[in-house]
C-alpha cells in the first residue's frame, strides 16, 4: 500500500517543483539560494510554517490560546501564515503568493480558506485560494524536503502540560542567550572533504536541499556499515549475524 503521506522522494531528489494546486507550487532551492537569502531566516521560515501547538506551546499560552486545543491548520491560518509575504517567501512558493496578506474566507460548507486576489498577464482578476487540504500537502513537502518530523508529543496531564509550557520557555530564553551558528557549515564543509562525495566547495551550491542531505546521510551509511563488514570479517570485531541486514546495506533506505 502507498503511503500517501510520503511525497514521491525521487522528484525532491530531484529538485523538481511540486504543484499544490493551480497557482501554488513548492521549489526545492539550493544550497546557493539559501545562502543568498539568509540561512537562518530561512529555516525559521521553514520550521515556523510547519510548527503545530506543542511547538509553541509557551507562546501561545501567553496570548491565551490553549496549545492543545488549537489545530495545525487554524494555527497556520489564524497566526503563522502571518509572518510572511511574497518576499519572504518567494524561494519556496515563488513570486505570485502573499500568505500575509491572504483574506479568510468561508465557502457555502462553512469551511476556512484563505483567498488572494490577482492580476494575470492577460488583465484578468483571479483568485487564488489556500484550503485545508492545501495547507497539509504544504507541510507534508515541507517536512519531507527538510528532513522534519510533526512534533507528536501530547501533555497527557495538568502536571505535564505545565512542564511543557516550563520547558519551552526556558528553552526560548536559552536560545537567546545562545550565539548564532550554521548548521549547514558544518555538513558542507565535511561533504566536501569526504571520500566519495563528488563536489567540491564551489560546486557543491548548485546541489538541492534535499539531494545534498540525502548525500550526508547516505555516505554516512557507506561509512558504518563499512566498518561493520571490516569489523567483522577481522575475526576480532563484531558478530555479523547480530547485526541487522539493513545496517550493512549501504544501498538501503535512508531514516
Amino acid at each position: 500500500m502507498v503511503d500517501k503521506n510520503i511525497p514521491d522522494q525521487l522528484i525532491l531528489y530531484r529538485g523538481h517543483s511540486h504543484k499544490v494546486n493551480d497557482y501554488i507550487s513548492i521549489h526545492v532551492p539550493t544550497l546557493e539560494d539559501i545562502c543568498l537569502y539568509g540561512e537562518l531566516k530561512y529555516y525559521s521560515m521553514i520550521y515556523t510554517l510547519c510548527s503545530v501547538g506543542i511547538d509553541l506551546c509557551w507562546q501561545l499560552e501567553e496570548a491565551g490560546i490553549p496549545f492543545d486545543e488549537i489545530s495545525d491548520y487554524k494555527l497556520f491560518y489564524s497566526l503563522l501564515r502571518k509572518y510572511y509575504d511574497t518576499e519572504q517567501t518567494k524561494i519556496i512558493f515563488g513570486d505570485i503568493l502573499n500568505l500575509k496578506e491572504m483574506n479568510l474566507l468561508q465557502n457555502e460548507k462553512g469551511e476556512v480558506y484563505l483567498g488572494q486576489e490577482i492580476i494575470t498577464q492577460n488583465g484578468e482578476t483571479k483568485t487564488i485560494t489556500l484550503n485545508e487540504s492545501d495547507y497539509y500537502e504544504i507541510v507534508k513537502y515541507l517536512r519531507a524536503l527538510h528532513n522534519l518530523k510533526r512534533n507528536d508529543a501530547v501533555a497527557g496531564s495538568k502536571s505535564c502540560r505545565t512542564a511543557f509550557i516550563e520547558d519551552a520557555k526556558m528553552e526560548y530564553e536559552a536560545q537567546l542567550l545562545e550565539p548564532k551558528k550554521s548548521h549547514l557549515l558544518p555538513l558542507i564543509s565535511t561533504m566536501v572533504n569526504s571520500d566519495g562525495f563528488k563536489r567540491d566547495d564551489q560546486t557543491v551550491w548548485d546541489m538541492n536541499i534535499f539531494a545534498f542531505t540525502d548525500s550526508v546521510k547516505r555516505i554516512d551509511k557507506i561509512r558504518n556499515s563499512n566498518l561493520l563488514l571490516q569489523s567483522g570479517y577481522s575475526g576480532f570485531g563484531v558478530d555479523l549475524k547480530k547485526i541487522k541486514k539493513e545496517e550493512l546495506n549501504y544501498m538501503g533506505e535512508l531514516s
